[in-house]
């Protein structure tokens, strides 16, 4: 036996985005997969993230085991959770975006199918209620983006029969926010490619008030709704519809034949029509159906917009597993095993991808490491990531000193002019615990004994140069110490230091500083980490390596 499910909706609102979502069926699911309900591109939101489920007469939302956690009234749901009216969800941390349960359904505008019903008395053939009818459907199941362009021209000849004009033209606004010229035709079904002759001050007084533009007939029409271009191209009658967005709400009026009322959403291109040889006749109902007309374009575009993003989104994010796989792949370290010293490690991209990686080189000198943070995220700071782990192995491997490894870095960053720079720690461990270190502008080592300086637990590594990728002929310095047998050195990049909680604190120094020394392993530091940011998640990459000098070899 089927439950009949209470119709409500949520909304989405995140940044500028306002979305409503109808929940008629259960479960309704929530998550970046295509086939979601709810699909929300958010790099926080999992794949499967989220469901609304009714049952038992109440709405539950369900976390499907979410990576960053979903939440109700700023609280973290542990499985299930009891829906009530007006409740905020937010979905991958507490500033992720926003659901509002249980709004208010929005009632939708008059449908094309509603205004054929009163279009009886019309003077409309019954063929063009067939192409209403088709545009109709058209415009409520398209799913493919390829069929923009002819749901545009049926548009512009469905409109023109209705109208009875000459021409007809869809603009829609490019990415800088131009209007261009989409698809013409004439009454004659001609494609017409020149918009040099149309009333362009109706075009731009139409999509700057976000309301119709309307005179039937300049020669009777008061004079200021008479435009120097409609005088100039001998225009008789113009017709200009906006194209609002789905979310605008906006009313004309048109005592003068001018719409005046502004529309909140935004404006993404206009229908406009007009004649030069006879003057026009509109009904009400032709009106209003050419305002529901331009709504149903208008959500066609959008639609087609959404549908081409998320393409788009798609491929890149299948682009992008492959670089991350390939990265894996290049930036794999397997620690080498030794007597004398272990080392552990843990390098956690903010991103798919990211600009943080450390290597480790076992030989007969001793233990070779090193850590490196470079600027910026994502593909970029990987692209050169990549390149300086490739050069900066050859150039350990190869047992150059490292002065020299960090000049030679230095030189090529500074030499690419690729806008970045890097910090980074190589150092040199032997076998007796003699430690040659040199930080170029990397967060300091701490060096984790039983009796620290002070008595502390800890000594911080204090020699640093320039960062790597700033100034070509930098100088570089190393610094030199003595491990004592069961110390530790701790390395970070500055995603752990910055690391946020959801207040908007950071983790610090000072609670990395009381860490190692409460935590005698590195996942026992990184856990602290993690419950410092409870959830908010992680604003740049985070890596963290610790060398342990077990005994002399």
């Amino acid at each position: 036996m089927s439950t009949t499910i209470p119709r409500t909706a949520v909304q989405l609102e995140d940044g500028s985005i306002r979305h409503q979502s109808v929940i008629d069926q259960s479960p309704f699911t929530i998550g970046r997969l295509q086939d979601r309900h709810l699909v929300l591109t958010h790099p926080y939101v999992s794949r499967d993230h989220a469901q609304i489920v009714y049952e038992d007469g109440a709405f539950h939302l369900v976390d499907m085991g979410s990576r960053h956690g979903t939440y109700i009234r700023g609280q973290r749901v542990n499985g299930r959770q009891r829906l009530n009216q007006g409740d905020t969800i937010r979905l991958g941390s507490q500033q992720g975006p926003l659901l509002r349960f249980g709004v208010e359904i929005e009632e939708e505008q008059a449908s094309i199918k509603d205004l054929i019903g009163q279009m009886s008395g019309s003077s409309a053939p019954n063929s063009d209620l067939e192409k209403l009818r088709w545009f109709l459907e058209a415009a409520r199941k398209l799913n493919q983006v390829g069929a923009v362009d002819e749901i545009l021209a049926s548009l512009v000849e469905t409109t023109l029969q209705l109208t009875k004009v000459e021409r007809g033209y869809v603009f829609l606004k490019d990415a800088s926010g131009q209007l261009k010229l989409a698809v013409g035709r004439s009454i004659a079904g001609e494609v017409l490619t020149d918009d040099l002759t149309i009333s362009r001050s109706a075009l731009l007084q139409a999509t700057r008030t976000a309301a119709e533009y309307i005179v039937t007939d300049t020669l009777t029409a008061e004079a200021d709704s008479r435009s120097e271009s409609m005088v100039a191209q001998s225009i008789r009658t113009v017709i200009c519809m906006p194209l609002r967005g789905r979310y605008s709400e906006a009313r004309s009026t048109s005592d003068s034949g001018v719409g005046l009322a502004a529309a909140k959403g935004e404006i993404i291109g206009a229908l406009y029509l007009d004649s030069r040889l006879t003057a026009g006749k509109l009904t009400q109902v032709d009106s209003d159906l050419l305002e529901t007309i331009a709504t149903e374009a208008a959500a066609l575009v959008e639609n087609a917009n959404l549908a081409l993003a998320e393409d788009a989104a798609r491929r890149y994010r299948e682009e992008l597993s492959i670089a991350a796989t390939i990265q894996q792949g290049l930036m794999t370290v397997k620690i080498p095993e030794t007597r004398y010293a272990h080392v552990t490690a843990r390098n956690i991209p903010c991103k798919e991808i990211g600009g943080d990686f450390f290597d480790v080189i076992a030989d007969e000198d001793g233990l070779s490491v090193v850590i490196v943070d470079v600027s910026g995220k994502g593909v970029s700071a990987a692209l050169l990531a990549s390149t300086l782990q490739g050069l900066i192995y050859s150039q350990m491997l190869a047992r150059q000193p490292l002065e020299q490894i960090a000049r030679l870095v230095n030189r090529y960053i500074c030499a690419k002019d690729v806008d970045k720079y890097a910090t980074m720690i190589v150092l040199k461990l032997s076998r007796s615990g003699n430690l040659q270190y040199i930080n170029c502008g990397h967060v300091m080592p701490l060096l984790v004994t039983r009796d620290g300086v002070g008595g502390s637990c800890y000594e911080k590594l204090t020699t640093s140069n320039m960062p790597v990728g700033l100034i070509e002929e930098a100088a570089y310095e190393a610094g030199y110490l003595k491990m004592p047998k069961g110390s530790r050195l701790i390395l970070v990049t500055d995603g752990v230091t910055e690391a946020e909680n959801p207040d908007g604190d950071f983790y610090g120094d000072d609670r990395l500083e009381a860490a190692v020394c409460e935590n005698e392993t590195l996942e026992g530091l990184f856990a602290s980490v993690q419950a410092f940011a409870d959830g908010a998640p992680p604003n740049d990459d985070c890596t963290m390596v610790e060398v342990k000098y077990v005994q002399p070899a």
